[in-house]
């Protein structure tokens, strides 16, 4: 199958970084450009290895019964809603068979019991977080898949209309002369964060410098932009649904986040079933689930999965905000306040922006069993546990040793959700040292997480089940809140080997 040939071939899958799979002349066909399955597709060979071919797409000459009309202008160009023309049905499936194989290829499960996936109610406009980047020439967009080139976009699908007259506010920004020398080399990202629940916005913008000319008068047309959103033609408020106000604008200089404007956080909330009130506080650079809707549903998973029934010990680690474990307690709360008052979360995170939210949002939201730790977790937890040595840098920069911040001997109940490249190996060696009944896994690459899946196995904890939760609709992205279970048993399981 030698290079520039054209090829006919039956879509069978897709894989989850966007690419149709098929197979022709008895290889593996990776196809780019779209396809999904069931289609029956003519594709030119770009590269082709040992037992696979690199296809692009040229035209499909019979269509699938799962295939529908993209709404979105960009969708061939910007790359990041692969799925678009997949039924949402469709989507599920593929997105739950993803989990499976993955659990069973790379953890080595036999027939892993993985529900069907959570879908969303809502398919639009439901992130509450966008990330432009930043044009040499003024464009404010996404990149274009596999390519540095900025795609200038008035408008997207997946965002929220603060997000996106924010962003037309910086483009318009950008063609003033005041602004000029400043696209893409000075600002080269631009960040909107949207509180669904309160219609709080912040922007921030990822600068090289800590100040720049026109700086007044961007936070003024962002500032505009915003409130257009709060009024009719006729200047008076929209008689349903939220109404935006911009409510912080920050700067990001070498990593760190200065409040230019406002407040230094948003807040979030969130009305519980039983029509209980819970509320976030999101700073510029903390983690925080981009789809709100499906968070909860998330969560909801991870409490029933974790069965507090009062009096446990619960590790959050990759806590960002303190979202989960606060959600954990919260509903625990809402059963039975005094078994609520009886649970310990101890959380740690990396970013300690995050751990002052995470604090304050314990506050906010009346918890006061709740702490929460700044550090690495494969450090911190080891530490904790005495199971190595802490250490910080002192007044004359030499490296020493210090005490934790807290001891921790058991935990009943431990909370991983750990970013995309999963957990590390000394982490999970504390985890199991720490003989929780419970770990629920709650991951954005169910790769990585099929990976941790063997080294927990060894200490012990075995697979239970997985839910994947369709975070991410119309993209190959999609999350999994995983149960694992303690098979030995804190009484007859082996601690003599901590590390792996």
């Amino acid at each position: 199958m030698e290079k520039n040939k054209v090829i006919e071939l039956r879509i069978e899958d897709m894989l989850d970084d966007g690419r149709a799979f098929g197979r022709c002349e008895g290889l593996a066909v990776f196809v780019s450009g779209g396809g999904v399955p069931g289609d029956l597709v003519r594709a030119e060979v770009i590269k082709q290895k040992k037992n696979s071919a690199e296809a692009q797409l040229l035209e499909i000459t019979e269509a699938s019964t799962e295939r529908v009309e993209s709404e979105c202008p960009y969708f061939r160009q910007c790359g990041g809603c692969t799925l678009q023309e997949m039924s949402y049905e469709a989507q599920l499936s593929l997105k739950r068979d993803q989990v499976k194989a993955k659990l069973e290829r790379l953890g080595g499960l036999n027939g892993p019991k993985v529900n069907d996936c959570i879908g969303a109610e809502n398919l639009k406009y439901y992130r509450n977080k966008a990330v432009f980047a930043v044009g040499p020439h003024g464009e404010v967009g996404f990149k274009k898949a596999k390519s540095n080139f900025v795609l200038d976009i008035d408008d997207c699908l997946l965002q929220t209309d603060a997000a996106m007259v924010c962003a037309d506010a910086l483009r318009t920004f950008l063609k003033m002369p005041a602004a000029k020398g400043l696209a893409g080399k000075v600002i080269k990202q631009f960040t909107v964060r949207t509180a669904l629940g309160t219609g709080e916005v912040m922007a921030v913008i990822e600068s090289e410098r800590k100040d720049f000319q026109g700086i007044d008068s961007l936070i003024e047309m962002l500032d505009d932009a915003v409130y257009s959103l709060s009024i009719d033609e006729e200047g008076n408020p929209p008689e349903e649904g939220v109404q935006f106000s911009l409510e912080s604008v920050a700067l990001i200089h070498k990593g760190k986040s200065h409040i230019i404007a406002g407040k230094p956080s948003i807040t979030e909330e969130f009305i519980r079933d039983d029509g209980h009130s819970v509320k976030f506080e999101i700073s510029p650079q903390s983690f925080f689930q981009v789809n709100p809707e499906q968070m909860i549903k998330l969560y909801d998973k991870a409490a029933e999965y974790a069965k507090l029934k009062g009096g446990e010990t619960v590790l959050d680690l990759y806590c960002g905000a303190g979202t989960i474990g606060i959600w954990l307690l919260d509903e625990l709360r809402s059963r039975d306040e005094e078994a609520a008052a009886k649970t310990k979360v101890i959380g740690i995170e990396s970013v300690k922006p995050a751990v002052i939210d995470a604090n304050r949002n314990s506050v906010i939201n009346n918890m006061v069993n709740t702490r929460y730790f700044a550090g690495k977790a494969e450090e911190e937890l080891p530490g904790m546990m005495g199971l190595s040595k802490l250490y910080k840098w002192n007044e004359v920069n030499e490296r020493v040793e210090r005490e934790p911040e807290i001891k921790i001997d058991h935990a009943d109940v431990v909370i991983l959700d750990p970013p995309r490249a999963g957990c590390d190996e000394v982490l999970l060696a504390a985890v199991a040292a720490a003989q929780p009944d419970r770990i629920i896994y709650v991951s954005c690459d169910p790769g990585t997480m099929a990976r941790d899946i063997n080294l927990l196995n060894e200490k012990g904890f075995t697979f239970a089940e997985a839910s994947p939760i369709d975070q991410f609709p119309q993209t190959s992205h999609v999350e999994a809140c995983c149960l694992f279970e303690n098979w030995l048993g804190a009484s007859t399981a082996c601690n003599g080997c901590l590390f792996f």
